[in-house]
């Protein structure tokens, strides 16, 4: 029997809008009313917490830390696969401070039994989680984006650390600075994208490896609204609010959509995959058995920190 889909969400009291470190945050905009903006974050935390266990999913909570407050996007904490997590090194100095209060929540984790092993990659190799390493369970392997805040220099680690095989794909937009903004593969297969997030190159890497029917892509509405930036789990797909089309989209290929008003943390540039964490990531799942024992090191290996 498979086992029940397990997602972390951190509790949002600690929660603001202080600094803009991507294009989509507004400072400005909370500190119009930070009483009610506040308010609106909980109540929509609240909202994607019933939405997911709509969904079928089992959700941990865990509690923030005062001081930082993009704590609440725990998709990019770390990654998570097969019971073992690496948790993540940031670029920006505003969020440098999670990486250790993100490490002991991991530990207590795994001493819960929600998790085997918890590492940490080594200082200056940034990776920001699962925002950045996504995986595909259709097709066994992880998609990593690299450029604006994860480095190219962090995939041969990851991919000596799960023994998979990792698809790099450069960003280029800052708007796009994390791949889970622009890119989400879906449990059918499909792969929803905004192909102007990536470079030619790694259009081409996607196009190969992804049959055309299999390709959907999103609108400059899409990626305005965080419709992609979402949560799939079998036939459901959390979301924040999507366009008619894009619905219609998915809706045709026999995806349920439940969708939540995240408008407060859009404000700091996430959506439903980023206040997210998926902790129960299954090799095994995927159709793809085989490990990719062909996937070579694209970067001089380090050692991961105990």
């Amino acid at each position: 029997m498979q086992r029940q889909a397990t997602i972390l969400i951190t509790e949002p009291s600690h929660f603001n809008v202080s600094y803009a470190i991507n294009p989509w945050m507004k400072p400005e905009s909370w500190a119009a009313d930070p009483v009610a903006a506040h308010r609106s974050a909980m109540a929509a935390s609240a909202a994607l917490q019933q939405a997911l266990q709509q969904a079928g999913c089992v959700v941990e909570v865990a509690p923030g830390t005062a001081g930082l407050p993009d704590m609440v996007f725990p998709a990019n904490s770390a990654v998570v696969l097969d019971g073992r997590a690496i948790t993540s090194r940031f670029r920006h100095p505003q969020r440098r401070g999670e990486e250790d209060a993100f490490l002991r929540m991991f530990d207590g984790l795994r001493e819960r039994g929600l998790l085997r092993e918890v590492r940490q990659l080594p200082p200056g190799v940034f990776q920001e989680g699962a925002g950045d390493c996504m995986w595909d369970e259709a097709r066994g392997h992880f998609w990593a984006g690299f450029g604006p805040r994860s480095s190219h220099a962090a995939i041969a680690l990851m991919a000596e650390f799960f023994g998979r095989e990792i698809v790099p794909l450069e960003l280029v937009s800052e708007r796009c600075y994390h791949l889970d903004v622009c890119f989400v593969p879906l449990s059918g297969g499909e792969i929803l994208y905004f192909p102007p997030a990536l470079t030619e190159a790694a259009l081409q890497t996607l196009r190969s490896r992804v049959p055309a029917d299999q390709l959907i892509e999103a609108t400059e509405d899409d990626l305005r609204n965080f419709s992609i930036n979402a949560v799939n789990v079998g036939r459901h797909i959390v979301l924040s609010n999507s366009s008619q089309r894009l619905r219609a989209v998915l809706e045709q290929r026999g995806y349920t959509l439940i969708e939540v008003d995240l408008s407060p943390f859009m404000l700091s540039g996430g959506g439903a995959y980023c206040m997210t964490l998926r902790l129960d990531r299954s090799s095994s799942r995927s159709s793809s058995a085989e490990h990719a024992a062909t996937a070579t090191p694209t970067a001089t290996p380090a050692r991961l920190a105990a």
